[in-house]
This record gives C-alpha cells, sequence and structure tokens, in this order.
C-alpha cells in the first residue's frame, strides 16, 4: 500500500505543477504511436466512431441496439457497422498514409465532440479533418476536410465504404439524384448479419463548398465485393484552401423495417441540410448537454480528466430510446456490448441526477424487457421477475453458460429497481411511477419474496449466489446480494403506498427478516463462508452507499478500513476505489479520499488520451461503468448529493486539501447548482 501510494502521489504532484498547460475541454496529442495507442470515441449515443493513428482512417464504428448470434459465447453480440468515414486523400498522384506527413496533432473536442487531425504533406499542404457522430441525428456522422495548399496541387479524394469481416452478402448500390439545383452521388451499401436475422445498410455521399455547377465530377469505382468508393479530383493553387465534407448514415432492421432506403433518405436529408445547419445542431445540442456538469476549482488535470468521463457517458447514452450502455459504451465490442449492473449502480445515477432525460432512456430498456425477466423467474422456479446477468436485444439471459453469473449473480434484480425507485425519487414523476416504476418495483419484490429460503425468525437466508464479488460463488447471505434484496422490497412498498395500492405484506415481512451478518468485531462478514480473502471488488462497503444500510460513520469507517485491505492493487475494477473514495468524502477524511480518487482512475488511463481501462494497466478502454463510479464520487462524494424521497438534497462533506470548491451545474429535473467549497 505505501509504494502504490508514493506512485500515485508523485502522479498527482506532477499533475498539479502542470496544471496550467491543461486544457480542461480538449485532449490533444503529438505523441501518435500505432504500436501504443488507445482510440478515442465520438458518439451520439447510437453511433460510435473509434479514432485511428492512420491519416482518414476510423478504427470502429459501433452501432447500439445491432446484435447478433456470433463468435464468443454462442450468445448475443455487438456487430461493427460499415466504416463509412474511411476515406484517402491523394496529392499529386500520391497517397498519404503515416509514413510520408509530419508535425501530425490529434485533439478531442469535448465541447464540440469532434475529433480533429492535423498534419503537414511534405512542402506541398497543410491538412486537417475533424469527425462528428451528429447528435441531433442519431444515425448520421460528418467529416469535414480543409487542404491548405503551399504549391499548386492536384489532390484527389475519396470516401471508401469497407463491409466489417463479420458481415454476409455484401450489396453495393451507386445512386446519382439530379434535383434542380444539386445531384447527389450516393455510395451505398448493405450486408446481412452473420446468422442474417438483420440487415446492416449505410450510405454516404460528398457535400462541396461550391456552387451547383461547379462541384467536381464524382467517380465510382467497385473494388471488390466487400469495398467500393467515390472519388473526386480537384486542382489548388498555392495559398489557397479547399474544403469540403463527408456526411453518412448507417441503420439496420433493429432499428427500422426499411434499413437499406432509409439509410439513403437520411443521408439526402443531411446533405440538403447543408454543413453549416447540421454543425449548428450538434453543437446546440452539446451546448445544452454541458449545462449539466461538475466544476472543479483548484485541479484543472482532474477537470479535464471528470469531463472525459462525462463527456463518454453522455455519449454512449441518448435521449428517447429503450437503449441501454453496455461497459464499454459504444467503444468497440467489449463483452459483447451487454447489459450488466454497470448501468443501474454505476452509470446510472450520475445521469440521473444530472441529465434524468438520459436516464429515462435507461430505465425504458429495462420495462420493455421486463416479461422477460418474469419468464426468467418462472424458468428457474421463482415468482416475479428476475432480471438477466447479461441482457441484451431481447432481455433473456446472454452470459456465456461458463459464466456462473449468468443463473447466480441474481442482485441485478435489486439493481434494477433500485434505479427505477431512484428514477421517481429524482423526478416525482408518478405518472411513470404508476405505468412503468411500479410494475419493475412490485415484480422484483415478488422475486425476492420467492427467493429466500424462510428458516426462522431473522434467517430468510438467500443462499446459492454470485456475490457482487464475483470471486465469491455459489456463496450464502452475500451481504450486498441481501441487503440489496431489502432495499427492493421497501421500495415497492414505499411506491406502493404513493400510488394508493395496498403492498403485499409479505414484503415487509420478508426484508425484516434477511439477515446481514457480522464479524464478531462488528465488521460486516462478505457472505457466510467468508474470512478475509481477498475480494474482487466492493461489495460490503456498497451497504454504506448507494444502499444506506450502513449508517454509522464509526461503522463505514470500520468496513472500509478491513476491506480496503484485501482489493488486490491490480486486476480490480474502477469502481472499488471510487466508492473507497466516495465513502471516505463523506466520513471526513480528505486525503484518504483523494488517494482513492486518483487511485480509481489515474493508473487505469491509456496513451494517448488518458482513455479510461477496466483495471490498472488494463487494455480494454473506454470503460464506461469505471466512469460512472468516479462520477459518484465527485457528485454523491466530494459533491455531498444525496437521492432522497423528497428529491435531490445535499449532505456535508470533505474536498480535497488542493481543491477550492466543487461546483455541481444543473442538477435535475429543476436544473440547481448545488456548490461545496473548503
Amino acid at each position: 500500500m505505501r509504494r502504490l501510494l508514493l506512485i500515485i502521489s508523485i502522479t498527482v504532484s506532477t499533475n498539479f505543477l502542470m496544471a496550467q498547460t491543461v486544457d480542461v475541454w480538449k485532449i490533444s496529442t503529438k505523441d501518435i504511436n500505432p504500436a501504443n495507442y488507445y482510440g478515442i470515441t465520438v458518439a451520439n449515443g447510437m453511433i460510435g466512431i473509434v479514432s485511428s493513428p492512420e491519416p482518414f482512417k476510423v478504427k470502429d464504428v459501433v452501432l447500439a441496439g445491432a446484435y447478433d448470434l456470433y463468435g464468443r459465447g454462442r450468445v448475443s453480440n455487438f456487430l461493427k457497422s460499415f466504416n463509412l468515414l474511411n476515406a484517402y486523400l491523394d496529392v499529386d498522384g500520391r497517397r498519404m498514409d503515416a509514413k510520408n506527413v509530419s508535425n501530425m496533432k490529434q485533439e478531442l473536442d469535448m465541447q464540440k465532440a469532434s475529433f480533429t487531425t492535423t498534419f503537414d504533406y511534405e512542402d506541398k499542404a497543410t491538412v486537417s479533418y475533424t469527425y462528428y457522430s451528429l447528435r441531433q441525428l442519431p444515425f448520421t456522422v460528418l467529416m469535414d476536410v480543409s487542404i491548405m495548399a503551399k504549391k499548386d496541387i492536384t489532390i484527389g479524394g475519396a470516401s471508401v465504404m469497407e463491409a466489417p469481416d463479420a458481415l454476409r452478402d455484401v450489396q453495393n448500390y451507386y445512386n446519382e439524384i439530379d434535383r434542380p439545383h444539386v445531384t447527389i452521388s450516393l455510395l451505398t451499401s448493405s450486408a446481412k448479419s452473420p446468422t442474417g436475422k438483420l440487415l446492416m445498410c449505410a450510405s454516404n455521399t460528398f457535400l462541396f463548398s461550391e456552387k451547383h455547377g461547379s462541384e467536381p465530377r464524382v467517380i465510382h469505382e467497385m473494388w471488390d465485393n466487400n469495398m467500393h468508393l467515390l472519388k473526386f479530383s480537384k486542382q489548388i493553387k498555392a495559398g489557397e484552401t479547399y474544403r469540403y465534407s463527408i456526411v453518412g448514415s448507417s441503420i439496420t432492421s433493429a432499428h427500422h423495417d426499411d434499413p437499406l432506403n432509409e439509410a439513403e433518405r437520411l443521408t439526402i436529408y443531411a446533405k440538403l441540410e447543408g454543413r453549416e445547419r447540421l454543425l449548428q445542431f450538434h453543437t446546440q445540442a452539446w451546448d445544452e448537454l454541458w449545462k449539466s456538469r461538475i466544476v472543479i476549482e483548484g485541479d484543472e488535470q482532474s477537470q479535464q480528466d471528470v469531463n472525459s468521463m462525462l463527456y463518454h457517458l453522455y455519449s454512449f447514452t441518448r435521449e428517447g430510446t429503450a437503449l441501454s450502455p453496455s461497459p464499454m459504451g459504444l467503444s468497440g465490442l467489449g463483452y459483447n456490448g451487454h447489459v450488466f449492473w454497470d448501468t443501474e449502480l454505476w452509470m446510472f445515477p450520475a445521469l440521473l441526477v444530472l441529465k434524468p432525460e438520459l436516464a429515462k432512456s435507461m430505465m425504458e430498456y429495462r420495462y420493455q424487457r421486463l416479461e422477460a425477466a418474469k419468464r426468467n423467474a418462472f424458468s428457474k422456479g421463482y415468482k416475479g421477475a428476475m432480471f438477466p446477468w447479461e441482457s441484451a436485444e431481447t432481455g433473456v439471459e446472454e452470459t456465456p453458460v461458463w459464466a456462473l453469473s449468468g443463473p447466480f449473480e441474481q442482485h441485478i434484480t435489486a439493481c434494477v429497481a433500485i434505479a427505477a425507485w431512484n428514477y421517481y425519487c429524482v423526478t416525482q414523476d408518478k405518472t411513470w411511477l404508476r405505468e412503468k416504476g411500479y410494475p419493475i418495483l412490485s415484480a422484483t419484490a415478488d422475486f425476492w419474496a420467492s427467493r429466500v429460503e424462510r428458516n426462522g425468525t431473522g434467517k430468510y437466508d438467500i443462499k446459492n449466489v454470485v456475490a457482487a464479488d464475483e470471486w465469491a460463488e455459489n456463496v450464502d447471505n452475500n451481504a450486498f446480494t441481501n441487503a440489496a434484496a431489502r432495499a427492493n422490497l421497501n421500495f415497492a412498498t414505499e411506491a406502493a403506498k404513493i400510488l394508493g395500492i395496498a403492498p403485499d405484506a409479505d414484503w415487509m415481512n420478508v426484508a425484516n427478516n434477511i439477515p446481514i451478518l457480522k464479524f464478531p468485531d462488528g465488521v460486516t462478514r462478505e457472505h457466510a463462508t467468508y474470512n478475509g480473502e481477498g475480494i474482487k471488488q466492493a461489495d460490503v462497503n456498497l451497504l454504506s452507499y448507494p444502499l444506506k444500510e450502513v449508517k454509522d460513520p464509526a461503522a463505514i469507517k470500520k468496513d472500509l478500513e478491513y476491506y480496503e485491505k484485501k482489493v488486490p492493487n491490480e486486476g480490480t475494477p474502477a469502481m472499488t476505489q471510487a466508492v473507497f473514495a466516495l465513502l471516505y468524502a463523506r466520513i471526513g477524511d480528505a486525503d484518504k479520499a483523494y488517494y482513492w480518487f486518483k487511485d480509481a482512475y489515474v493508473p487505469n488511463l491509456n496513451p494517448p488520451f488518458r482513455v479510461l481501462a477496466e483495471t490498472k494497466g488494463g487494455t480494454n478502454p473506454y470503460f464506461a461503468t469505471g466512469a460512472g463510479g468516479i462520477l459518484q464520487t465527485m457528485l454523491m462524494g466530494f459533491g455531498g448529493l444525496e437521492i432522497t424521497p423528497a428529491g435531490i438534497t445535499q449532505i456535508k462533506t470533505v474536498l480535497p486539501k488542493n481543491w477550492k470548491s466543487v461546483t455541481i451545474l444543473g442538477v435535475g429535473k429543476e436544473k440547481k447548482t448545488f456548490v461545496n467549497k473548503r
């Protein structure tokens, strides 16, 4: 522990000394090494674009809600979409690539949700391109290209449409649509998902800045069944700057009944909107999102990091959908794109207090899969609804069969219910509670009432589960599972009373008899056979937050001091240290709170954009679950926010010694401001 503390302290001190050089809204790099490069994501809650170190390339395009059965585990997996922003640029007949460009710089602008690459090509041109996943158009992306000629040059620009390897039966199309004032050249592809379940389609076109009649001639080329392109050429004189854009859309039959035609319609719509209007509405949408944010006074590096975490959660979620983010959001195919407790317990609370409309989409995802959860409970011999550990499109269990968490990590059911109750608490929306929240709360309460084994007063045991600490498999009376079940039963009872419904009296009978085990010295025992072994992640400490089962500061401290020593230095997910930091802030230990805050993510950052991995030294970014946990440290720890049945309140907590204040803007439906000062 001392060795690690020294490392973190050095990192923090260095960051503090460099604070004047940190742009809190932009993450930039000139150190672009393809061998040590972890891309950063631009996304709009539906379509995610992951950056590449290669000029005019993007690593992945990921579309939310698009799953098929293929690859690992015989379960549904996320699908990569057509890479509709891959392009190339020739100057005087020579193709630009990483080997023949210089002074390359890449930058994520979090305020504008844009990613820009700039470089020089020999002594002939300076090139810049910026891409956006347009916030106002869920299935549409835009890339802006600018070439500043240093000599007279001829450029050749191309947009390349290539199908990912997993897709099959690729069909390529080229259409020209002539209208009175514009000709629209459409590059379109479609393909079936691996089993043929989905039809995935993409279309794009050029946006030129010239008036009608002077646009360059566009040529279509077919390379092979999986790749075709649009290209044009243009002469540019020395000193001139030439601009063009590529705009495109990708959509599947999971999103629309006629995805092929709709992809082209969406691209035509964007073309006729024009570049200026597209960017205007995109910027306005992100300006609105950033009205709800966290401001740290006194630590610019932490401010940049927190902005990045919130940027990613905003990027991975979208208002007005029934979609919920996977642990890796839209940054790739990690965890197969499945939805876990990561959503409800870790990402959801931060979004709930800052943007309830985004949290509503996440609850809609669960509500629409409530019937599947009821069938899952029935199949295991229980009543009510049992939500799957891993969920995808349909809401059936999607955990690979070799992972025991599928049938046994049942605390997920309580996590969904707790999220539903918290959504009501923040929004006070009784109509939603009656129509959607209470059906979730009552069905999950029925599950726990049937799940317990009634072995006498105070011994309504929950046996044979995988704990929140996933190294503890098939254990009895796990602390978090039992406490979360009690919370579920309590909240269902409270919701019934609010709605004027008579609650099932057995819910409180069960809640009052589920045991929380203790060691003789009063430390909460993780499960019935736990005897001090190492743990994968926070479990007992979650009883203090978010469950509020353990309320006494002395008891909270005792549990913290015991279990913080049981977590290994490596291999544990970022949320664990985030909970430690949050709780230390609440019980008044600023030094330990700041130590665990930094330990939660600094060792997990990957170059060159400080992208967050799941574990220290991990290489699987972006880990949105960890970001959600750390944002809760900021909001409910250092910010002191508290979700109560009457809404959001603030409690007294402490700040790190080098911070002057934390201000939380745009909280809840009333868009309140909360401040915590030293």
